[in-house]
């Protein structure tokens, strides 16, 4: 295993398995713009990654998966600093982690709440120990979530649910978390990064390119990336794709052969 480290956010790599650990414990892993900067950049090398197959997303402090926003970096904005330093930056950083060709899995243990939740469910499959609370509190504060929690949490459980959460910003267990599909498994603290890995590497064992294409499928339903891009990638890998890159080159008119 090799561990890099940056600003609040730890990077392992074990074979094919890729881990983004957060790592502000006093903090209880609340966003700053340092660490959604930290997401940024390994998320960037993710993308062009050949070797890494899935990626987790955890903690260092057992209590907190991710509080939310630093309150005491947003909290003073002004509305225009507000939109262009942080509601916008955070949203565009959430979508590129979604948006990864590998799948991933948020490996939750105690609080994901408000952002932190957010960043969880921009996560493909959520993971969580039996101690974990979830909610979005923004209502209680006068805000709304901000980095696509509405959007994403209909998703995973519903409108009416999702209504219910955002309208009372009441935390829920984990029992309650599984039960209307906000997770898909919970298991025993001391189990939970064994469970993650056996999920993780199970996942790697599967053939990758099926394994992400499959997921671009079914993101392209949920208003994710694009099934064009698909279409786009085939197309350059047929004999027709080929010759129109050949006769450019070539300074030619393409000859197409039939279907």
């Amino acid at each position: 295993m090799t561990t890099k480290t940056s600003a609040y956010l730890e990077i392992r790599t074990d074979g094919p398995v890729a881990s983004l650990v957060l790592n502000r414990p006093d903090k209880l892993n609340a966003l700053t713009i340092p660490t959604l900067d930290a997401l940024d950049h390994a998320c960037g090398e993710l993308e062009r990654s050949r070797d890494i197959r899935v990626v987790i997303l955890s903690s260092t402090n057992a209590k907190a998966f991710c509080a939310g926003a630093d309150i005491s970096e947003w909290g003073t904005l002004p509305p225009t600093d507000m939109w262009r330093l942080w509601t916008r930056v955070g949203h565009r950083i959430f979508d590129r982690l979604a948006q990864l060709p590998q799948p991933t899995i948020a490996a939750i243990d105690g609080l994901a709440l408000g952002g932190g939740l957010e960043l969880a469910l921009a996560c493909d499959l959520r993971v969580a120990g039996p101690a974990s609370r979830f909610g979005l509190p923004e209502t209680k504060i006068g805000a709304v979530p901000g980095w696509g929690g509405t959007i994403r949490l209909q998703g995973a459980v519903g409108v009416p649910q999702a209504k219910r959460l955002i309208f009372t910003g009441a935390q829920i267990d984990a029992a309650e978390a599984l039960r209307i599909g906000l997770v898909q498994e919970v298991v025993a603290s001391e189990s939970a990064q064994t469970r993650v890995m056996e999920l993780a590497n199970g996942i790697a064992g599967n053939a990758p390119f099926a394994v992400r294409l499959t997921k671009q499928l079914l993101d392209a339903k949920t208003g994710g990336v694009p099934a064009e891009t698909i279409a786009a990638g085939l197309a350059a890998l047929l004999e027709d794709g080929q010759e129109g890159v050949r006769a450019f080159k070539e300074k030619r008119k393409p000859v197409f052969k039939d279907a």
